[in-house]
């Protein structure tokens, strides 16, 4: 699922090699190694198949966020971050969070709360855009006044 999720969403216009090395590094080896390294995953299953699945990084990172297209537009993105904001809270994370939003995931995280921290970047040929819910991780935007 991951893989034709990033086909279409995400590496579809950028350069082959960096297409090539995102996918490289998010196949099935490369998930059991983020895993290993802690980062925490849950899976949204509906009638014995995988619908979705969301990750967190640190207890504040919103590392992967996938639903398969069959269930677009019926809150399963929704119900999958919910569980993994509280969990990574539950499990001593302050409630802050950051992601990486490719430009077709924008308006969804929005309506979670997020917001653009600053302008679109490019890592290894990937463009996205560093999105923050919480306050506490980015200082303050100072005023005209201050």
């Amino acid at each position: 699922m991951l893989r034709t999720l990033a086909e279409e969403f995400i590496v579809h216009d950028i350069a082959p090699p960096a297409a090539a090395t995102f996918l490289a590094e998010n196949s099935t080896e490369g998930v059991q190694g983020f895993i290993d390294s802690g980062i925490v995953y849950h899976v949204a299953e509906i009638d014995g198949v995988i619908a979705g699945f969301v990750a967190v990084r640190d207890r504040k990172h919103l590392f992967h966020l996938f639903v398969d297209r069959a269930w677009h537009r019926r809150g399963i993105a929704r119900r999958l971050w919910d569980v993994a904001r509280q969990a990574a809270i539950d499990a001593g994370g302050a409630g802050c969070f950051t992601v990486n939003s490719s430009n077709y995931a924008m308006p969804v995280y929005e309506k979670f709360g997020f917001v653009r921290t600053a302008p679109t970047q490019e890592s290894k040929g990937l463009r996205y855009n560093p999105m923050q819910l919480g306050d506490s991780l980015v200082p303050p935007r100072q005023t005209e006044n201050e």
